[in-house]
């Protein structure tokens, strides 16, 4: 029963305790002197990192409608099967391209203006990759190459507002490696789209135009990066699928119907991967 009692009365001395310390951070609060140099401070860094937050929001949402609008510009660059229907294409996705760089990369750098883009660049990362998926997946098409990573920022330097000063939206080389990983996968789709089309000779073109990437990719193996050696088995991949539909036309063609190679090509992934279907 003592145990119990005493169990009991240490309880209630926690529990005064508790509400003696409430009241006395109460007191504490009301007696703060409202223009002490210390809750100034705490007051200014509050402010810096609610506007930090609320700047990152922003340029997260403008990299969606990035990441969206390269997606469907990406789609439209599939729907090239005829000589006659390229130039309009080609022309439409230029103008789309030239729209997301000129009012939605442009949004972002005047929010990175006087900052440290560094603190910023996961915000609009993934709407970046895509978007130099899609640049030189058209690049690619238009003129059978693509430029290179700093040509791409300077299409993406802007005016400050200070008139004297430019601002280049931030891509190191790392997303642009990303970004061009994703292409070869584009790349192995328009082969397939090439080869339902009965365009044999793109195919061998655009193979060998992935097989000279997947050189390059082979010295980034010393990287010790997750995502880098997770696009880089897709790209080999995909290289793999884009040799076979080579193979199939040059060994099979000559006694397989032209109207079912592509079927043939691609009955060994056509289960289980999305990848193969003709746009």
């Amino acid at each position: 029963m003592s145990q119990v009692k005493g169990g009991e009365k240490n309880r209630g001395y926690h529990s005064n305790k508790k509400i003696n310390c409430g009241d006395k951070k109460k007191e504490i609060v009301e007696n703060t002197n409202e223009n002490s140099f210390v809750l100034q401070q705490f007051r200014a860094y509050a402010t810096e990192l609610d506007d930090k937050h609320d700047r990152f929001e922003r340029i997260v949402k403008t990299g969606r409608d990035i990441t969206i609008e390269s997606k469907r510009i990406i789609f439209l660059l599939h729907t090239i099967d005829k000589k006659s229907k390229q130039e309009s294409v080609l022309c439409e996705a230029d103008l789309r391209l030239q729209n997301v760089a000129q009012n939605h990369f442009k949004a972002i750098s005047r929010e990175l203006e006087n900052q440290d883009p560094y603190l910023y660049l996961k915000a609009y990362r993934n709407g970046l990759e895509e978007y130099i998926e899609a640049v030189t997946f058209y690049q690619y098409l238009s003129s059978g190459n693509m430029k290179n990573w700093l040509e791409l920022g300077k299409a993406l330097t802007y005016t400050s507002s200070e008139k004297s000063k430019f601002i280049q939206i931030l891509i190191t080389p790392f997303e642009y490696i990303l970004g061009i990983s994703d292409l070869t996968g584009e790349l192995m789709r328009q082969c397939i789209n090439n080869l339902a089309t009965g365009d044999s000779a793109s195919c061998y073109e655009t193979c060998n135009f992935v097989r000279n990437m997947y050189k390059g990719f082979l010295g980034c193996v010393s990287i010790s990066n997750k995502e880098i050696n997770r696009k880089l088995c897709t790209l080999k991949q995909s290289l793999h699928k884009m040799e076979n539909v080579c193979y199939t036309i040059k060994i099979r063609g000559s006694e397989i119907p032209k109207h079912i190679l592509v079927d043939v090509a691609t009955e060994e992934y056509i289960e289980s991967d999305e990848g193969y279907q003709v746009y």
